[in-house]
């Protein structure tokens, strides 16, 4: 059952634990995802980039989410991650999208104000959720969710505590010193930053760019708000790293198998976060 995600951080930040949000691009990766969620017997976010756009409609994604949801028994929510185009943003809500993140984090203060409150009117108008941004992550070269471009722009405490009551959003995601992509360092992560964040905004946090950061850093980031960690390059590097393993053996599989296989790849990276994730 497709679900937005409000039940699901609410209840992390209660406990507290973070809920883990899972980039999807096909059928093997999605499956990966349900698979672990089913064996953990947690919930999961599905979260399907804009940028993916070309591997799948979001009609598609949404038939694909909602029968592996129904025929493994699991609860999930469809997210729509990282979209700046609100037009895009309205037709995942109208295909059956269960929550939606409207990225206006490039964007000057007040018109990503104007846009996610524009954003959030006709989503929760269908019972659709919604995760906004503000602030910047930098994007390391194994990113492929940023550019190079891409610089760090700390989220200010103040601008938040204003953001979210004048948007309406229902989580915000904030940036404290992680990065898209996989770390070449040990990553300074702002909990002293966080905290007064979350002293100030009483919405569930959300950390992007989890992919690879110290475990005792992410402790420290669930105990002070977050409620909801993204996690997309390491499922593809893992999965990648592997299926160049399983097309090296001495016979070619069959492509069939190559598929089941990355099932399996994704599940273990995904299986490991949310064990994690939900350990605290």
């Amino acid at each position: 059952m497709l679900k937005n995600f409000n039940e699901m951080l609410l209840r992390a930040r209660k406990a507290p634990y973070a809920v883990g949000s899972f980039n999807v691009y096909n059928y093997e990766t999605m499956k990966g995802v349900v698979l672990a969620a089913k064996e953990t017997g947690q919930a999961a976010i599905i979260a399907f980039g804009a940028k993916y756009l070309s591997n799948m409609s979001l009609a598609g994604a949404v038939s694909m989410a909602r029968t592996l949801c129904c025929e493994y028994g699991i609860e999930a929510c469809l997210h729509l991650d990282h979209c700046s185009g609100i037009d895009t943003i309205y037709r995942a809500i109208q295909a059956g999208f269960s929550s939606v993140m409207y990225d206006g984090s490039a964007l000057p203060f007040a018109e990503n104000i104007a846009n996610t409150a524009r954003v959030c009117e006709a989503a929760h108008s269908c019972g659709v959720s919604v995760e906004a941004e503000l602030g910047s992550l930098a994007a390391t070269e194994t990113s492929h969710e940023g550019s190079a471009n891409d610089r760090e722009a700390y989220t200010s405490p103040k601008a938040a505590c204003d953001f979210v009551r004048e948007s309406g959003c229902d989580a915000l995601a904030v940036s404290i010193g992680t990065v898209h992509g996989l770390y070449t360092a040990r990553p300074n992560v702002r909990i002293d930053l966080l905290k007064e964040i979350r002293a100030l905004v009483d919405i569930p946090l959300v950390l992007h760019g989890g992919s690879g950061i110290p475990e005792e850093i992410i402790r420290d980031c669930i105990r002070n708000g977050i409620c909801k960690i993204n996690v997309n390059t390491e499922i593809s590097a893992y999965a990648v790293e592997k299926t160049k393993e399983l097309l090296g053996a001495a016979k070619a599989p069959h492509l069939a198998v190559v598929a089941e296989n990355q099932q399996q790849y994704v599940k273990d990276v995904v299986l490991k976060y949310i064990r994690f994730f939900t350990s605290v």
